[in-house]
């Protein structure tokens, strides 16, 4: 059975989450951990736990999902894995930290990419890879359809949906990709999102004032 662990880090209270199972075996999904405090309650849950990261998933490349990438990366020797249409936000992410005022490490270089329908294992566990763009041009979610469980990033949030006025968002797209992706799920299918509280796809469906 799959666990989720999520953290809030970093000035823009970003999500990030790592997935485990009873083989404890993990991914770190959008490790936006951002100075020496956050990796360290990165990685003192994962000691704790024994856990063992085999993944290291950027659901986009945004600046706040990003900023970890490096500390990951060296600490678990993990490239990291994205969408290629994303890139233009990974090359851009150093010129948005320098706009905020932010520090942003050297990022590690990725050649792992995946596509719509690719399968992430763990463990016993699996994620399959659904390409949501909107946000970014490059946006993936991770579903289990078995478990209920969709890491749904800047795509879906509670009662809202991801912003599209940053570079290369655009709405319309956001917007087929929930209701082509997202909200053909089960509705008992748990949402957690990049940013804020977790939901499911039947009180979004009902709710949501952007999908109305």
């Amino acid at each position: 059975m799959i666990k989720i662990k999520s953290f809030t880090f970093n000035p823009f209270q970003e999500n990030t989450y790592i997935a485990y199972d009873e083989t404890n075996e993990c991914i770190i999904v959008d490790p936006g951990c951002y100075d020496e405090t956050e990796n360290t309650i990165l990685k003192n849950f994962i000691e704790q736990n024994s856990l063992k990261p085999v993944a290291l998933v950027n659901t986009h490349c945004h600046l706040d999902h990003v900023f970890g990438n490096k500390f990951v990366a060296d600490t678990y020797q993990l490239s990291p894995i994205m969408h290629r249409s994303d890139l233009p936000m990974l090359e851009y992410a150093p010129l948005a930290a320098s706009q905020y005022g932010l520090l942003l490490e050297e990022l590690p270089e990725v050649t792992n990419f995946v596509e719509e329908g690719d399968i992430l294992k763990f463990g016993i566990s699996e994620f399959e890879i659904i390409f949501t763009p909107g946000h970014a041009p490059g946006h993936i979610c991770l579903v289990n359809k078995e478990e209920n469980i969709t890491l749904s990033a800047d795509v879906l949030f509670h009662l809202s949906i991801g912003r599209t006025d940053l570079p290369l968002g655009d709405h319309e797209t956001l917007l087929r990709s929930i209701k082509e992706k997202l909200l053909i799920l089960d509705d008992k299918m748990v949402v957690y999102p990049g940013h804020g509280p977790k939901t499911n796809i039947g009180f979004e469906r009902k709710n949501n004032p952007f999908l109305q």
